[in-house]
């Protein structure tokens, strides 16, 4: 079997405003602005990364925006919430700041113990914070006005809602992450490791529809390889077990394979070199629009299609303290 996985690479999800977006996530939760670049599908569009200070695997939030895009609808096939890491002292401190911000936000149940709060994105997007003693060391963001014991620490978990169980549940436990804990019809997975994002939540929900992908949706959750021989070792595994897998795709900044599992979640293996320090140094992460070598050329159209954005820490205060 190859390297079991160890967590979450990134999450990828669909907005309908590049700058609403961007302001949100950064000024409001702190994340730092990592990459601008395009869609590589679709060169027309933006494709943003936003994560810990240097964009570390296991903290990557990452959008599809699409000016305009209809707003998604939730069900099963989907992932249905994000979660992220916060140490628990500070969940209070978020409360506050997400109200002030004009965010409405609900303390939902404690789950397998822990204590969480739910809110949604601009676009509605279901997102999380999970208050735990059990967070990670990561880089803060040198761009936030967060203290450092408030900021987010990577991802906790994601939540994928589900019609059935076994299925899904064969192939992450293929993959190398087991059942630990279940409460009422969620199921918890777990990695064996320490790594932002090792917790997977499988939620059973047999009286949903299918969800319908647009803005405020996800379009798929990434898990992690160390490198491309493991990631090549995992896309034998997976083929064996008579999944549909990619060929290997170069998104420059890491190599990725894509999958869906059963339930009808869209699943990838992405390896985390080269990273994000490829192209521009850690100062200017996330300054200027960066394109593949294969779209160079037409730099000069792209940008010209592109709506024009500002760099979230450069406005004057994010008001929201």
């Amino acid at each position: 079997m190859p390297q079991p996985i160890v967590g979450l690479h990134h999450v990828t999800a669909i907005a309908s405003d590049p700058q609403r977006v961007l302001d949100f996530y950064a000024q409001v939760l702190g994340l730092r602005f990592v990459k601008r670049t395009v869609n590589f599908d679709d060169p027309g569009s933006y494709h943003f990364y936003l994560g810990d200070d240097s964009g570390s695997p296991g903290t990557i939030l990452t959008f599809f925006a699409w000016p305009g895009a209809t707003r998604g609808s939730l069900g099963i096939g989907e992932t249905s919430a994000l979660a992220f890491a916060v140490p628990s002292s500070s969940l209070g401190f978020w409360e506050q700041r997400l109200l002030s911000a004009g965010i409405p936000v609900e303390r939902a149940d404690d789950r397998f113990g822990d204590p969480v709060l739910s809110f949604g994105d601009p676009d509605g997007m279901r997102v999380e914070m999970v208050g735990t003693a059990d967070t990670v060391d990561v880089h803060i963001p040198r761009t936030s006005d967060l203290p450092q014991e408030r900021a987010i620490r990577g991802f906790y978990s994601v939540t994928l809602c589900e019609a059935g169980f076994e299925l899904t549940a064969k192939v992450l436990e293929t993959m190398g992450l087991r059942k630990t804990r279940q409460e009422n019809n969620r199921i918890r997975f777990a990695a064996e490791s320490n790594e932002p994002g090792r917790y997977i939540d499988v939620l059973v929900q047999t009286q949903l529809t299918y969800g319908r992908m647009g803005a405020g949706t996800i379009h798929h959750i990434a898990f992690r390889a160390p490198d491309d021989a493991v990631q090549l070792e995992w896309r034998e595994t997976l083929a064996e077990i008579s999944l549909n897998v990619t060929p290997v795709l170069d998104r420059s900044y890491f190599h990725s394979i894509y999958f869906r599992e059963p339930g009808g979640v869209l699943f990838e293996i992405a390896t985390d070199p080269p990273g994000f320090g490829i192209d521009e140094s850690t100062e200017s992460l996330g300054e200027s629009l960066k394109l593949p070598p294969w779209l160079e050329k037409h730099r000069a159209r792209i940008e010209k299609a592109l709506p024009p954005i500002e760099m979230p820490h450069l406005k004057a205060g994010s008001g929201h303290d």
